[in-house]
């Protein structure tokens, strides 16, 4: 597992347990053993399961996680998409830490296979933003994968995103050409984007070498099947609609022939999807 997960994980622990879970040190006897399923109770997409086993290995190793379900399964209510067993108080301590984390997670795959079934008919693939939570954007993205989504950069290291502000301290198109060869020559692994919130900008920015991506910006519907038809029928750069993203609009965005199309509430305003774990005798 990547380290920093688990050292989210760790702290995750950290912060529920403390110096130990007194409820089930004293209302729990230490030799009861116990078999519990997580249990859907909404329609949606299950993601999270790497991290839900190895917060209960965390707590207790000798903890038996059974997948029931792949990641990124569409599940519907009763669904079951894991199995654990192991000593009941150690299934009691990490149950709530294992539900926050596949719930949250959860609830983006969701989110972003609601997005992606609006966007069937059409090439343009839904692409996740860096406005996920602090510490969580390697899961979060890894949720919206599961989702059916793709990932967009994981941070400022990976992709140069020119943006309006970069434009305007760069002083001027000349000047971002160089930039963009300096930048090719240093680094050749890493694309380069620019934003654009108008026309013009598309057209000049097409003109331009070394440009991967541009990103219409708040553009309408019309404007961007525009910036399509301007690129004619080359295959770069891809073009990203961006800003003012909600699902009833997505399907018409697609339809306009764009490539990608970045969704920033997959991330920021995913609601967690309800499941819950339960007990059964053994």
């Amino acid at each position: 597992m990547n380290p920093h997960v688990e050292q989210l994980i760790d702290m995750a622990l950290a912060e529920d347990i403390g110096d130990g879970d007194v409820t089930s040190e004293y209302f729990v006897p230490a030799n009861k053993m116990a078999r519990a399923f997580m249990l859907v109770k909404e329609d949606g997409v299950v993601a999270g399961l790497d991290v839900v086993e190895a917060v209960f290995k965390k707590v207790d190793s000798d903890i038996v996680v059974k997948r029931l379900l792949p990641e990124g399964s569409r599940v519907t209510v009763g669904a079951r998409p894991m199995e654990i067993s192991g000593s009941a108080r150690s299934l009691l301590t990490a149950e709530r830490t294992a539900l926050n984390f596949m719930q949250r997670l959860s609830g983006i795959a969701t989110k972003t296979a609601q997005f992606v079934a609006e966007t069937k008919d059409a090439k343009a693939e839904i692409l996740d933003t860096r406005k996920t939570t602090p510490g969580w954007r390697l899961l979060e993205k890894m949720a919206v994968v599961a989702g059916g989504g793709t990932n967009h950069r994981m941070g400022l290291y990976d992709r140069a995103m020119v943006k309006d502000n970069h434009l305007v301290a760069e002083g001027g198109l000349e000047l971002l050409q160089k930039s963009i060869k300096q930048l090719k020559q240093d680094k050749p692994g890493v694309e380069v984007e620019l934003e654009a919130d108008r026309l013009e900008q598309v057209e000049a920015f097409l003109q331009m070498e070394g440009v991967d991506y541009i990103l219409l910006d708040n553009m309408t519907n019309e404007q961007m099947a525009e910036a399509v038809s301007m690129r004619g029928s080359h295959d770069k750069p891809k073009l990203e609609a961006s800003g003012g993203v909600v699902l009833d609009r997505v399907s018409s965005i697609a339809s306009t022939g764009v490539d990608f199309i970045s969704v920033g509430a997959i991330t920021h305003s995913a609601v967690a999807l309800d499941i819950s774990l339960e007990f059964v005798e053994l």
